[in-house]
This record gives structure tokens, sequence and C-alpha cells, in this order.
């Protein structure tokens, strides 16, 4: 129990931080504001960063939210809550809803039709966590900013 809180005091504030809600009602529309809720979001990092975040990074970002925002919207009941942590050199997103069951990622199959949602956010993101959360679960990725080469093909 220290070592975690111990990690927690240790970890910095976010430059900058933003959440939204979204919800079934909104159907697939919902992803696409959490999409532009994200541009926009990454769009005022010069204001609190020393450089803008490359084109590629905010594709990716926006890849994170659109399947973490469409698990939570689609396997849960209520709305769900996207929260985004800019950090020096990472954006933290977390997507909260109210079903404490984590989600599977399941193992790579190219017959499979759809469902590859985690995969891909596991295979493009520092890490991959899912905590309990007093609403029921948070599931946080962490994404690099540092932009090294071309974007991902996936």
């Amino acid at each position: 129990m220290t070592d975690a809180i111990t990690a927690e005091c240790a970890s910095p504030e976010p430059l900058l931080s933003a959440s939204a809600v979204y919800d079934h009602a909104s159907g697939g529309g919902s992803i696409a504001s959490a999409r532009a809720f994200t541009a926009a979001f990454l769009a005022a990092a010069p204001s609190v960063r020393s450089e803008p975040v490359a084109d590629a990074c905010v594709e990716v970002a926006q890849l994170v939210v659109s399947e973490l925002v469409t698990n939570a919207v689609r396997h849960t009941d209520g709305p769900c809550r996207l929260l985004l942590e800019l950090r020096r050199d990472a954006l933290e997103i977390s997507v909260i809803d109210r079903v404490a069951v984590a989600p599977v990622p399941r193992g790579h199959d190219p017959r499979r039709i759809g469902q590859h949602g985690l995969e891909i956010v596991v295979a493009v993101c520092e890490s991959l966590s899912v905590e309990p959360d007093p609403e029921g679960k948070r599931v946080r990725a962490r994404l690099s900013l540092v932009h090294t080469g071309p974007s991902v093909r996936l």
C-alpha cells in the first residue's frame, strides 16, 4: 500500500486536463464527438508545452479515444467519462464507466471480424491499465507524445 501511495504522490500534476461525458443516447455521434474533443484538447497543448503535438500523435490519440469510448458506450450501462491529462511527454487517456468488470483483450486473430479495439490500444500505447473506481472502473492508457517516425500503420 505504501508503494502505491508513494508512486501516486511522485506523479506530477498534469500540465492540462479536461473531461467530457458520453452516453448511449448520442449513438455513433459520441465517438465522433470524443475524437473532436481530443483533437481540440491537443491543439491547446502549445499553451502549456513548448511545442505542438505532432499530427501523427493526434491521430493515434483519436484512435485510442475512439476504441475506449466505443467499448464503454457499447458494453456498459449509463454514461462514461473521458478524461484527458496532458503530461510533458505523454497523454493519459482515461475512460471511467459504471461497470466494475474489466475488459479482456482477445488474442490476435486475423480471421475475427471486429472486436480488436483493446488489441489496437495495447499496440500503440506505452501502457494500459484497468483500475477500480467508485463509479465502476477506470481504463487508463498512456500514449507517448514523442514522435519518432511515421504514423503507426495498423
